[in-house]
């Protein structure tokens, strides 16, 4: 009888043994499956930032001009947002909370690097790319021109729909022209954003009133789709003695005023109630108009929802900011305010909001003296002439189509919740793509669902070190001295691409070659045309692993 002989595993086989090299190898295949980085997480619009600091960081290596890398990235901004020199001024980042380069030297300048991108296409007069030349018959109206409607009608007009936007106030911009302060924002920006929407072929009718200069019904009956973005511009009132004092305002009117041209007299000293970014912006500009500038905020600095490098820049510029205290009461002197008892208050038990509930602490109260009061509180939408729409306690509610209860009207941005400019951004493209599907029939785009990639998943030590840019700012003394300079600078293109260069890629991809310089057995194949994308000859595989093992990115998974 013969005997049985055992044959060796080629080096390729599957199975856990050692190959004629001695290596260890394993049933585990690669498979390259990108991931999701935590900036486009972070965002509320999904904004592309990845692919856009990737393809500036590679433009030397892919062949690409500066120009034409910034070219690029511009456009790919755009395929989500209109509006990227406006969202990189004011906009609070929330991208860069959790970049994985914070386990490093700190999060890329994504904010900053989206302005300079933004600015390169003001300069260069860039057009967006419609994505179809059709001309459609169906028309949308647009009730409202701030950051929602305007993002809704770009997004109608690049698949070909005849917009028409609907404007109350004498200019466009909603709450980006009549709440946020020039220093910040500078009107000839949000000018040039949002006159590039209206080339694409979108209508603007400014000083009209919806309910009242045409009727709701007029609108229903001549236009398809209807998306109602009015936004929240009616300032809550304190509910407090004396408060209807000539020199009391809501924070939403006071920058409204300001932002049309109104110089409005404050005087020496000025006190500001509220914690968030209206607050601290109707503070630093009584800064500039000569006044002293007291916040009062019941909660702590933790709990302060004001951008911090707002914060930060009022303190600067010496607003003195007093926290656990609460207005109680408003002295007056005939029609004037000139006096605030205050309440002294400390942090008990969580809110709905998460926040800790200040509660007063008995018999602790002082007197301070004021020209100008300013209640920045909150704020709400005006509904007049858009009842129909509220729903009970709420405002106007959506479903997840962007749906109201009534049937073809959309709606989206802070008179459906208040939330960031950004936020709005988003609501106004996911309307417009809902309206788009009501029309066609389709189903709207859905991306694929990805993992989140987190730095523990990740070869940090890959990366070199690379310090973060910041933008150079005024000093807090020249600030002052006018209303309208803008306090931060765009980053040159050197600076922009020095923050390309800090992006790692994370969850995709960029062309490193680490996992081919590792695999000894030719599994790897390096594509031949800059760009494109790596591959895997599974039949060469004995799943050493060290491609995964050492891929920084974390785009390589074994199985």
């Amino acid at each position: 009888m013969a005997k049985l002989v055992k044959k060796k595993k080629k080096l390729g086989g599957l199975g856990r043994s050692s190959g004629a090299s001695g290596r260890e190898t394993s049933d585990l295949r690669p498979y390259l499956v990108e991931k999701l980085p935590p900036c486009i997480d972070t965002c509320p619009n999904q904004n592309q930032i990845r692919e856009s600091l990737m393809i500036v960081q590679k433009a030397e290596a892919y062949d690409k001009t500066p120009e034409q890398a910034y070219e690029e990235a511009w456009h790919k901004w755009l395929e989500t947002t209109p509006f990227p020199s406006v969202c990189g001024r004011v906009c609070p980042h929330p991208c860069e909370t959790q970049c994985n380069r914070i386990k490093l030297e700190g999060s890329v300048a994504i904010n900053a690097f989206e302005r300079a991108v933004g600015d390169f296409g003001l300069e260069k007069g860039l057009k967006p790319r419609k994505l179809t030349e059709e001309t459609r018959s169906e028309k949308v109206a647009i009730i409202g021109s701030g950051p929602a409607g305007m993002s809704c009608a770009y997004h109608l007009a690049r698949q070909g729909y005849p917009v028409t936007v609907f404007e109350a106030f004498p200019k466009s911009g909603g709450m980006l022209r009549y709440g946020i302060p020039d220093y910040r924002l500078p009107q000839n920006i949000l000018d040039a954003e949002i006159q590039r929407i209206l080339d694409m072929g979108v209508e603007l009718k400014l000083n009209t009133i919806i309910g009242k200069d045409i009727s709701y019904k007029d609108l229903q009956n001549d236009y398809k789709a209807i998306f109602v973005g009015i936004g929240a511009h009616k300032g809550y009132s304190l509910r407090i003695d004396g408060e209807d004092a000539s020199n009391v305002y809501t924070g939403t009117d006071f920058l409204h005023r300001i932002n049309t041209g109104e110089m409005i007299e404050v005087g020496k000293k000025v006190i500001v109630i509220g914690g968030g970014d209206t607050a601290i912006d109707a503070a630093r500009v009584s800064r500039r108009l000569g006044a002293d500038v007291t916040i009062l905020y019941r909660r702590t600095r933790n709990e302060m929802p004001a951008i911090e490098e707002e914060i930060e820049g009022a303190l600067a510029e010496g607003v003195t900011i007093e926290y656990l205290a609460a207005p109680i009461a408003i002295t007056r002197e005939g029609d004037v305010a000139a006096k605030v008892t205050c309440q002294r208050m400390q942090l008990g038990e969580p809110d709905s909001s998460g926040r800790r509930r200040p509660v007063p602490i008995e018999g602790e109260t002082y007197d301070l003296e004021c020209s100008a009061l300013i209640a920045a509180i909150s704020q709400q939408p005006d509904f007049t002439g858009f009842e129909d729409f509220i729903e009970g306690k709420d405002w106007i509610k959506i479903d997840e189509h962007y749906k109201t209860k009534v049937d073809g009207v959309f709606s989206g941005g802070d008179n459906v919740n208040l939330d960031i400019a950004i936020t709005a951004i988003a609501h106004g493209r996911h309307a417009a793509e809902e309206i788009h599907a009501m029309v066609t029939g389709e189903v709207p785009y859905k991306p694929e669902e990805r993992k989140l990639i987190t730095a523990d998943k990740m070869m940090l030590a890959y990366y070199e070190q690379r310090q973060r840019v910041e933008p150079k700012e005024m000093a807090p003394d020249e600030r002052l001295q006018t209303m309208d300079a803008e306090i931060a600078s765009t980053l040159t293109m050197e600076e922009a691409t020095g923050e390309a260069m800090r992006c790692m890629s994370c969850g995709k991809c960029f062309d490193c070659g680490t996992c081919w310089s590792f695999c000894q057995d030719n599994a790897i194949i390096k594509p031949h045309v800059k760009g494109d994308p790596y591959k895997v000859k599974m039949e060469y595989c004995i799943g050493c692993k060290k491609c995964a093992e050492n891929c920084p990115c974390g785009y390589i998974e074994m199985h």
